[in-house]
């Protein structure tokens, strides 16, 4: 699960730097696959394990919409309808700053301690 989480965030970074955002956002959105597991927490904590443990070791910063899709892709693959959120928010300069987390099975998966300051505007099945 570990070398998935990284070449998924590879991926990802590759899609967000190189492909329109529209194109970027549709990596995570792929059909649900099979389920593989009938305990969809342990599944979840498992992928945000891999996600967290690979972004730790690759040579540049994978910030939320890297690890997001990541999260996303990985979850449906196994079955668990994961939704990404895009949320924006302004910061003590009054700029607008973005966030993206994930959610599935009513649980945040990832990205769900700073999404609380942010307002969603956009939820990407």
């Amino acid at each position: 699960m570990l070398v998935e989480s990284a070449a998924a965030l590879c991926a990802a970074s590759v899609a967000v730097k190189i492909l329109p955002f529209s194109w970027a956002i549709r990596l995570g959105a792929r059909p649900t696959g099979p389920t593989y597991s009938n305990r969809p927490t342990e599944v979840m904590s498992n992928v945000r394990w891999a996600i967290d443990a690979a972004a730790r070791r690759l040579p540049w910063n994978a910030v939320c919409i890297q690890r997001g899709l990541a999260t996303q892709w990985m979850l449906r693959r196994r079955g668990i309808d994961a939704r990404l959120h895009y949320g924006l928010a302004r910061d003590a300069e009054s700029a607008l700053t973005a966030h993206v987390w994930v959610d599935a099975s009513g649980k945040t998966v990832i990205g769900g301690e700073e999404a609380g300051d942010y307002v969603r505007v956009a939820t990407f099945p």
